[in-house]
């Protein structure tokens, strides 16, 4: 009797109700519909779009004809640890300049911004910047972004922010940004980010999403 009570404990601890599995999505938009992005792509705010570029298309945020922060979530909620990783074409006009980029675990997640109009790439979280970084920006060139927050096994995370050139054929061996937290909820779906200052569209491409996820059942 007192094997089998030991036996049932033990599968009440293991039960899959808690189980996580990691769950990928790749995002390259050639073959959408131009115009409103379908379910895949959920609009925050902005004028997001799926549009022409480069030969085939991209996901677009346009400045309209009202300036604001345009954002579009892709991808599963993530229950844990999470990355997003995508390719960035933005433009300057006069001495007007963009800011974008991409975050995690939802709006109270962490954002890795490109801000040239300071010079600077930033790691913000609750509209506070906790790190950053001088970077130098350059219009019109392809720019490639991965932002990633990993938990570790004392429930404390790790938030880690690169940026390359997409001429280069990898990611640099050290981030340029790194960050711990003690308190992440680690909760929250993928997204992008841009505000057109310069009036100008912002692209994002090949977009990649990997999030723990609560297993189906």
């Amino acid at each position: 009797m007192k094997k089998l009570l030991s036996l049932l404990l033990l599968v009440v601890i293991c039960s899959p109700a808690s189980a996580q599995e990691l769950k990928k999505f790749d995002f390259k938009f050639d073959d959408w519909k131009e115009g409103e992005p379908p379910a895949e792509v959920f609009v925050i705010d902005g004028k997001v779009q799926i549009a022409p570029k480069d030969a085939g298309k991209a996901l677009m945020i346009d400045p309209g004809t009202e300036l604001v922060e345009g954002s579009a979530q892709l991808g599963d909620s993530a229950a844990g640890s999470a990355s997003v990783q995508a390719r960035v074409f933005a433009s300057k006009q006069g001495r007007s300049t963009p800011r974008f980029g991409i975050s995690v675990h939802g709006m109270s997640g962490y954002r890795f911004y490109v801000n040239p109009a300071k010079k600077l790439l930033e790691l913000v979280k609750a509209d506070q910047v906790v790190a950053s970084a001088p970077f130098v920006w350059k219009s019109d060139e392809w720019l490639n972004l991965k932002l990633e927050a990993k938990k570790a096994a004392d429930d404390s995370w790790s938030i880690t922010a690169a940026v390359w050139a997409a001429t280069e054929t990898a990611p640099p061996a050290q981030p340029q940004l790194t960050h711990s937290d003690k308190s992440l909820k680690g909760q929250g779906k993928c997204a992008v980010w841009a505000t057109p200052f310069s009036g100008k569209p912002v692209f994002f491409d090949d977009v990649h999403v990997e999030v723990e996820a609560a297993a189906a059942k």
